[in-house]
């Protein structure tokens, strides 16, 4: 498997509350994003006996489409941040850059489409990568390692909900008067994409995008350990939650580094 994306320069982002001025920096060394396999149905990992090698398989298994929806994000960025200095240098910009920026808006939930420095600010905030321990230490724990009803049935492999009738698959634990379900997936893909989507869009989790933001100014990288304390609000476990993916992240990173390694 191996396939790492090299994350390109550091992108500065423009955080008003710390009075700091953005430097962006637009590469273009990012490579094409790959086609991968779409999956629409889930290995059975309960036949693993060796658990190792049920972590392996289980990580093996999401990384291509990992890798390919992070470098899609990278795409996106790097044409955001590529308008952001057009913009700033006083260029009229195309009918079809002002299209994407309105499409790219909607896409990532911002009420107002207008074009201007607020939404320049909220978009570079919001179009940028998951570390992949964090989208993979999630997934195995939202899904049980890939053997949960929702995962198996819903291709669902991060827990999301949704609350149109017959959108998804009822929990069992659901209250009498509950309307939510479990979101179905045409593909895990497609679960991924979603999850990412939420995460870089829902209110919720404005303080995540906060940290990564910051990490962007220090000229860090975007680490899974410091995002995961902007995930309090993703269960109702609160601060356990939050310990539980740190473990995790520790644990299994050796695990997920020898399979990016392989040739």
């Amino acid at each position: 498997m191996g396939a790492v994306i090299v994350i390109a320069t550091v992108l500065a982002l423009l955080t008003p509350w710390l009075l700091r001025q953005p430097e962006p920096e637009v590469s273009s060394s990012l490579p094409p994003v790959p086609d991968v396999e779409i999956h629409t149905e889930v290995p059975d990992f309960t036949n693993y006996q060796d658990v190792k090698k049920k972590k392996a398989a289980f990580f093996e298994f999401l990384l291509p489409a990992v890798h390919a929806e992070n470098l899609r994000i990278l795409h996106q960025r790097e044409r955001l941040l590529n308008l952001y200095q057009r913009w700033q240098q006083g260029e009229t910009l195309s009918n079809d850059d002002q299209q994407w920026l309105q499409k790219m808006a909607e896409v990532y939930e911002l009420s107002d489409e207008t074009i201007n420095d607020d939404l320049f600010t909220l978009l570079r905030r919001r179009i940028d990568i998951i570390p992949e321990m964090l989208v993979l230490v999630q997934a195995a724990n939202e899904s049980g390692w890939g053997t949960s009803r929702f995962a198996t049935e819903g291709l669902n492999f991060f827990g999301q909900w949704c609350y149109k009738k017959g959108c998804g698959l009822i929990p069992s634990s659901r209250d009498d008067d509950g309307r939510h379900e479990v979101a179905k997936f045409d593909s895990v893909n497609a679960s991924i994409r979603s999850y990412m989507r939420n995460i870089n869009s829902h209110p919720a989790y404005l303080e995540l995008r906060l940290i990564r933001e910051e990490q962007r100014l220090d000229g860090e990288p975007v680490t899974a350990v410091k995002l995961i304390e902007g995930l309090h609000s993703y269960s109702e476990k609160g601060q356990h939650y939050i310990d539980i993916l740190d473990d995790m992240i520790r644990v299994n990173r050796p695990i997920v580094k020898e399979i990016n390694a392989a040739p």
